[in-house]
């Protein structure tokens, strides 16, 4: 066993933890990759975190604000491990528990997110939890959804950001710049939204400071999978 396995979106996402020594799988909107990824390491993993970014679909949430997932909503409806979550929270003090919407997509659109928040109570959205919670289910594993707000409710996601990601976790800065030099008067929404991501990241680089040691010391008592992330 070789403890929590941790799922981002992108590469930087990713090597916010990985530097701390823990396994993670950026998923780079590729779901079939993911899923290929994770089912490669999920026999030797006692646990798994969704970790990184997450839009809003609350305007009480801002950028740099954490969200501890009580639930996962969307394509399936799954209860978080209640002691995982506890104990995510202890360690991320001022962070929100509230549900995460996940099905794949990226929701850019401020009217769309507030009817998804409205509609399944949910209160920030990610493109990854729900494939982390299927190999949970499937495996019997703790699961857990720390995620970190990258763009607020009422801020629209422009093109150039929908067309960055790239299997793997790699961002394509040619798209972005194709896609900016094809549709110009995204230029203004894709400066803010490039400025939110970077406070972002340094907010979600802060409290993976404060999480890493505790899932480190999970990972070496993942002998015994029933007490990951309890102690």
């Amino acid at each position: 066993m070789t403890g929590v396995l941790v799922i981002t979106g992108t590469l930087r996402e990713a090597e916010v933890l990985a530097k701390a020594g823990l396994t993670v799988i950026p998923g780079g909107g590729d779901a079939a990759g993911l899923r290929a990824a994770i089912e490669a390491r999920a026999d030797q993993a006692a646990g798994i975190l969704s970790f990184g970014f997450a839009g809003a679909l609350s305007d009480s949430l801002r950028i740099g604000d954490w969200v501890i997932a009580d639930r996962l909503t969307g394509t399936r409806e799954t209860q978080c491990d209640p002691a995982w979550s506890a104990a995510l929270l202890r360690n991320l003090p001022g962070a929100r528990s509230g549900a995460i919407y996940a099905d794949g997509r990226l929701i850019s659109d401020v009217a769309q997110k507030r009817a998804l928040g409205a509609h399944y109570g949910a209160i920030g959205v990610d493109m990854e939890s729900h494939i982390c919670a299927e190999f949970a289910a499937a495996r019997s594993l703790p699961f857990a959804i720390a995620r970190c707000i990258s763009d607020e409710a009422s801020r629209v996601l422009p093109p150039a950001i929908a067309v960055a990601m790239r299997p793997g976790g790699k961002v394509d800065g040619g798209a972005m710049l194709r896609s900016l030099a094809t549709r110009p008067r995204q230029i203004g929404d894709f400066a803010l939204a490039i400025r939110g991501f970077m406070r972002a990241m340094a907010a979600l680089r802060s409290g993976a400071v404060q999480l890493a040691p505790h899932l480190m010391a999970c990972g070496e008592r993942s002998s015994e999978r029933g007490r990951v992330l309890k102690g």
